[in-house]
């Protein structure tokens, strides 16, 4: 983001809370989260397609038919909802920012639509222990790898999640899944800190901080966007993330700082030590506090 923007969403303000559900219903209109990063972000996918693809992409066979339900479900939506930032025109998309072609007859198609979007796109089929990833174009992990998570069920995935295995916050999203609509489209927001600025971040993060006076000046909150929708035809569910990367050092500049610092210290101050440990904030979280009670009205 530049310098002087405004931070575009906020969950840790005490609108939504960490390590719970939070799955909400959002228009279909509001599926998709285009803003001025666009440019940018594509850039960076582009980059890592090039120069890593096989730690952002992987898809199993069977799955050519969902891919292209993700493709259409996307250009169907730029199209009604996205005009100013992407035109369609028979097999090609052009990006009215930048002018940069993206061809929709090249394979494999979950990767096109990728291409087409700051969102990165996963693909969960029912299987005999519940949803499992298939498929994914997952440029923007926040400390996690689709290598090592290719395949597993939602119980694998969220391994290491504080409270989420044998937990009421897996049997319901559990129970989400299985009862998803087609045409309903769910969202819920997560958010940690992160040390730098970085789009692709798979390793996992201990931030350290030498005085709580550059926790301000140094970190990064990082705010996955994650939406829900089931595809038609296959019965697959395509789980979207977006990832917002907003420096701390702008925090002052935002109109209401005083709002997001509180309730960003509220949060921070009541993760339990699993918790700390999990979004590596076990050495920063006091300092970061003290830091964010002394902003500014």
């Amino acid at each position: 983001m530049s310098e002087d923007a405004v931070f575009r969403h906020t969950p840790y303000d005490g609108t939504s809370q960490p390590f719970t559900v939070g799955l909400k219903p959002v228009d279909e209109e509001d599926w998709l989260d285009v803003d001025s990063g666009l440019a940018r972000q594509l850039a960076e996918k582009e980059r890592l397609f090039k120069e890593a693809r096989d730690a952002v992409f992987r898809a199993e066979p069977q799955t050519e038919a969902a891919q292209r339900e993700v493709l259409d479900l996307v250009l169907a939506h730029l199209q009604r909802h996205c005009g100013t930032s992407h035109q369609v025109d028979g097999d090609v998309v052009t990006l009215t920012d930048t002018g940069r072609r993206v061809l929709l007859n090249k394979k494999p198609d979950l990767l096109t639509a990728a291409r087409l979007v700051q969102e990165d796109l996963v693909l969960m089929r029912p299987g005999p222990d519940g949803y499992r990833l298939v498929a994914a174009a997952l440029c923007f992990p926040s400390s996690w790898s689709l290598a090592e998570k290719f395949g597993l069920s939602m119980t694998g995935i969220h391994e290491s999640v504080p409270g989420f295995n044998g937990s009421r916050m897996g049997q319901m999203v559990a129970r989400i899944f299985d009862n998803l609509k087609t045409g309903q489209v769910l969202c819920r927001f997560n958010w940690s800190v992160y040390p730098d600025g970085e789009l692709h971040h798979p390793e996992p993060r201990q931030i350290q901080l030498a005085t709580a006076e550059n926790a301000l000046a140094r970190l990064f909150l990082r705010v996955e966007r994650q939406t829900l929708i089931r595809l038609a035809g296959s019965g697959d569910i395509l789980f979207t993330i977006r990832i917002h990367h907003d420096p701390l050092a702008v925090l002052e500049r935002q109109p209401d700082r005083r709002e997001i610092a509180e309730g960003l210290r509220g949060q921070l101050l009541a993760l339990d030590p699993a918790q700390l440990a999990y979004k590596g904030l076990v050495a920063t979280r006091d300092g970061l506090a003290d830091a964010l009670a002394a902003v500014s009205d």
